[in-house]
């Protein structure tokens, strides 16, 4: 488990995280999410026990990473956003480098080759491999020991869409074995990986929760989809005249072809009078369903938010 409290980092003048407070359960796999310069690789260091905090406190794998530093770091494997490689040596001579620091032996490297699709290069020079691979090498570094958390800061960062969707299936099988932290801008990735979502902004929590509590924590009202074969403007004025819709979004860019709208309102079911009206009109209704929120739209919603507070 992870438990931060109120944890804080200043240089000098400038607050990079203020009061961050959140927990995440044994064997959870939490996406860390935010904008550039939020804080996210900060607080990462900070857990990993790279960096003091100025105030606050973080707990890890039961321990407090002030007052055991050595112990905290045992129980961690951390990827930064810039992977720690020497490039002059070949896959397996950088493994069994950092192998010998944890006192692990060759069965342990030779899983961890196998477990980031390292064996075709395995005895390459780490210079001459791709981002991608190069990418691999650093998560191989971070699992080698076997630890119960998991720092990863951007892990599938320049890897190929075959690549991704292999480390995705990865991580997503540490669940319920460690704890994991992943920091990334692939928002599809966290919603097919992450049990539960932080989103900080400018030092602080935005938004924390599920993705799914989190689009109906951040909707106001509800939305609907909807598709009809008719003209554009004639329904736009039909579906906004009934009562409970608040607005109607045209999403289509062509007159004459099938219609696509979002539907909104205060947060009334209006799915059988949008219906009805249609019928009514004899236009051909080929869409109608709730519309949800994706992760990219409500971290949109949390930052524009935040914004304007």
């Amino acid at each position: 488990m992870i438990e931060v409290r109120e944890l804080t980092k200043r240089f000098g003048s400038i607050q990079a995280v203020s009061d961050l407070s959140f927990t995440i359960k044994d064997g959870e796999i939490l996406g860390f999410l935010g904008p550039n310069g939020a804080g996210k690789t900060t607080t990462m260091r900070m857990l990993s026990g790279i960096l003091p905090p100025t105030s606050g406190r973080a707990i890890v794998a039961g321990m407090d990473v002030i007052k055991n530093p050595i112990e905290v770091k045992r129980r961690i494997g951390y990827l930064p956003e810039q992977v720690p490689l020497y490039p002059e040596l070949t896959v397996t001579e950088y493994l069994d480098f950092v192998g010998s620091i944890w006192k692990c032996g060759k069965k342990e490297r030779d899983e961890v080759i196998e477990e980031c699709g390292l064996s075709s290069v395995s005895q390459a020079l780490i210079y001459r491999l791709s981002r991608g691979y190069r990418q691999r090498v650093g998560l191989a570094q971070a699992l080698i020991h076997n630890p119960d958390v998991l720092i990863l800061d951007e892990p599938t960062v320049g890897l190929d869409p075959q690549q991704i969707r292999e480390i995705r299936d990865l991580i997503k099988s540490f669940e319920g074995k460690k704890t994991v932290i992943l920091s990334t801008h692939i928002l599809p990735e966290v919603s097919m990986t992450c049990q539960r979502v932080v989103i900080i902004h400018q030092g602080e929590i935005a938004a924390e929760g599920t993705p799914e509590s989190l689009g109906k924590r951040i909707e106001s009202g509800a939305q609907f989809e909807i598709e009809v074969q008719g003209p554009q403007e004639q329904i736009v004025k039909v579906l906004s005249s009934i009562q409970g819709v608040s607005r109607v979004n045209v999403l289509s860019q062509q007159q004459d072809a099938n219609q696509k709208f979002t539907v909104e309102t205060k947060g009334e079911d209006v799915r059988s009078e949008i219906a009805k009206a249609v019928i009514e009109h004899e236009w051909k209704l080929l869409t109608l369903k709730t519309h949800e929120l994706t992760l990219e739209e409500v971290y949109v919603k949390v930052l524009t938010k935040e914004e304007a507070a």
